[in-house]
């Protein structure tokens, strides 16, 4: 049996990545719980497991974010107390480092602690510390995501293993049966998803969208993981640009990299440091180049000028000649695409899970940690 538990349910990367270790282990493990902090919809619901909900709510206002935080990990840990069909020989999967309730009621009541961690950031910095501290003290493995990530977040080397985050099963196989060519939908399309937040580079691809006006064959999508309302707050005040349309949160995001030409991926490298770009992998299973930062986890995806290109998001002169250059150049396109569809096998479902699987097998074979 496994106790997975995860913190803000949402169609982020670090929710797909779980589904992703549910779908991996789940079958072969009977009875496994899910335990989410957030009452909203996200991809965790289509879980194949039985799911508890502890209570977690997220605020504009960061002292009320924090405070909800604090009190769900309480909630957390006295629902995992309750759970009477929680054996001894129960392995518990905390997926961010925010689960920390999870984390020390494993500890405490001596259960096997898989702790997979996807961030680097966190603030207030004495929280990074404290949580840092915990997955260091308590875990029995550690599964980052790049060995950039891994380097930016020490904890136990002894312990601590690296699986690139995998492409869901579904996603790669309509990626796999979906042909490249330039210009599929008319025009030269740029897609970019992520959260609506700053530091994920929202403002600079308007500012490149705005850049590009003149080029009537180039159009820029933008998909932002919130709901309608939440993005009308975030861009209150923003003149979006003719050539630039925003959508909401989409659960299978199919439909926009199959007419994509060009993903790019603007995280602003002095402000959020990515530890991989999930959506540079999806991007590659369909056969689309990207531009990625030069830095973290998509500088270990990205061949710089073989299937993609490496630029920091705040060279805006940069990133515009290398969109129009894409733009111009059907032919670099194609070799780009060749060069990313051949990479995205690495991020298979299937190596995912033969990675994990091995894993765990061999923590089931060892003494829980002291």
């Amino acid at each position: 049996m496994i106790v997975f538990c995860h913190l803000l349910n949402d169609n982020s990367g670090s929710p797909r990545v779980l589904l992703s270790a549910i779908e991996a282990l789940a079958p072969s493990n009977e009875g496994s719980l899910l335990f989410v902090g957030s009452a909203g919809s996200g991809l965790l619901d289509s879980a194949n497991v039985t799911i508890r909900r502890y209570g977690y709510r997220r605020s504009r206002f960061r002292p009320l974010t924090l405070a909800s935080l604090i009190a769900s990990q309480f909630r957390l840990y006295r629902m995992l107390g309750k759970s009477k069909e929680i054996s001894p020989e129960t392995i518990v999967y905390v997926n961010t480092l925010l689960p920390v309730g999870a984390a020390v009621w494993a500890w405490v009541k001596r259960r096997r602690l898989v702790w997979h961690l996807h961030e680097v950031s966190l603030s207030p910095a004495p929280l990074r510390w404290l949580l840092q501290a915990a997955a260091t003290r308590f875990a029995d493995l550690l599964v980052y995501v790049s060995e950039d990530h891994r380097d930016r977040l020490p904890t136990n080397p002894g312990r601590s293993i690296v699986i690139p985050n995998p492409v869901s099963s579904s996603l790669q196989s309509k990626g796999r049966d979906t042909p490249f060519w330039p210009r599929r939908s008319g025009l030269f399309r740029v897609l970019m998803l992520a959260s609506p937040r700053d530091f994920k580079g929202v403002p600079e691809f308007i500012n490149l969208a705005r850049t590009l006006l003149w080029r009537d064959d180039i159009a820029l999508d933008l998909v932002l993981n919130a709901n309608s309302d939440e993005i009308g707050q975030y861009l209150e005040g923003v003149q979006v640009p003719s050539n630039l349309r925003i959508y909401a949160k989409v659960s299978n995001p199919a439909r926009f990299y199959t007419f994509a030409d060009l993903v790019v991926n603007l995280s602003r490298v002095d402000l959020c440091i990515e530890t991989f770009g999930l959506t540079i992998a999806e991007a590659f299973s369909f056969g689309v180049p990207v531009i990625a930062p030069p830095v973290g986890g998509p500088a270990e995806i990205v061949s710089d000028g073989h299937d993609g290109f490496l630029i920091d998001s705040r060279n805006l002169a940069e990133l515009a000649e290398c969109v129009c250059r894409l733009a111009d150049d059907p032919a670099l396109c194609l070799q780009l695409s060749s060069a990313a569809r051949q990479k995205a096998e690495r991020y298979s479902q299937e190596n995912f899970a033969s990675l994990l699987r091995t894993q765990i097998a061999s923590l089931r074979n060892r003494e829980v940690s002291a």
